[in-house]
């Protein structure tokens, strides 16, 4: 059985192989948070054992190359650029892996299977933007700087699901003048949002710092994976087939229905 910290863990090493995915094909950070969490929300209702996260992590980085608009992305490069980052990133934590054991169209069907599980809900806002516009107060590069830093490590965090981004983004502010030593007190008492918000989104990222602390990701990361639930196949392949036909068809009554409301109106 794996404990709630090990979960973390876990979370912690595949949002640092989203990363890793989305540097090597010179994604945005944009694109890379939003894959990242695309993969929390999945999970987040969703058990380890419905698809291998191995597979959903480039998966995510496939659909959120699509719906931020970041050039065109196909599956065959998604999976060539995984294979080679497990190979030279990762083997400490699959030393038994030869080479990406999923296909490039499995990650195609995975994509649908994503699509269901997210509602087609899609679109993000990231704090990044309000950060951008909070920092013009102050003309510090050096808190901004740290600040862009912490909302990266909230990725590994629940933060995002459940926090809007404009708090998240006031919380890395807040974690940041601390880190540099400014005294922001009382800017922050004179902002109309909820500071208890605030005091707890930083509580979340600096449980996160006080974890990954323990993680050694080199050593502990086998472990972690071989105790990680498992799908009972090895690809779920036939449930990710029914899913992208379900997908498939109700795109085309979207479709049927509005070529059939156009001809009403003409």
């Amino acid at each position: 059985m794996l404990s709630e910290d090990d979960y973390k863990k876990l979370f912690i090493f595949f949002a640092h192989v989203i990363q890793t995915i989305g540097e090597y094909l010179k994604m945005r950070q944009q694109v890379i948070a939003t894959a990242t969490v695309y993969f929390r929300r999945f999970y987040a209702r969703n058990s380890l054992k419905s698809i291998d996260p191995l597979l959903l992590a480039p998966t995510c980085v496939l659909l959120a190359s699509k719906v931020e608009e970041s050039g065109v992305v196909h599956s065959s490069k998604i999976v060539n650029v995984c294979s080679h980052v497990i190979k030279m990133k990762f083997s400490f934590a699959y030393p038994l892996l030869q080479e990406y054991p999923f296909k490039s169209a499995l990650v195609s069907e995975c994509e649908f299977y994503l699509l269901e599980a997210l509602d087609c809900s899609l679109i993000l806002y990231h704090p990044y933007r309000s950060l951008l516009q909070i920092i013009q107060e102050f003309q510090d590069e050096t808190l901004l700087t740290t600040a862009w830093n912490v909302i990266n490590d909230s990725l590994r965090t629940d933060v995002a699901l459940l926090y809007p981004p404009y708090l998240i983004a006031l919380a890395a502010l807040h974690l940041a003048s601390v880190i540099h030593q400014k005294d922001l007190k009382l800017w922050f008492a004179e902002l109309s949002v909820d500071l208890t918000k605030i005091m707890e989104i930083s509580k979340e990222i600096l449980s996160l710092y006080d974890l990954w602390k323990t993680f050694d990701m080199k050593k502990d990361s086998v472990t972690l994976l071989e105790r990680m639930p498992k799908p009972k196949t090895a690809s779920s392949s036939p449930q990710l087939q029914e899913m992208a036909i379900n997908q498939e068809l109700r795109l085309l009554q979207q479709v049927s229905q509005g070529v059939k409301n156009l001809s009403q109106v003409l």
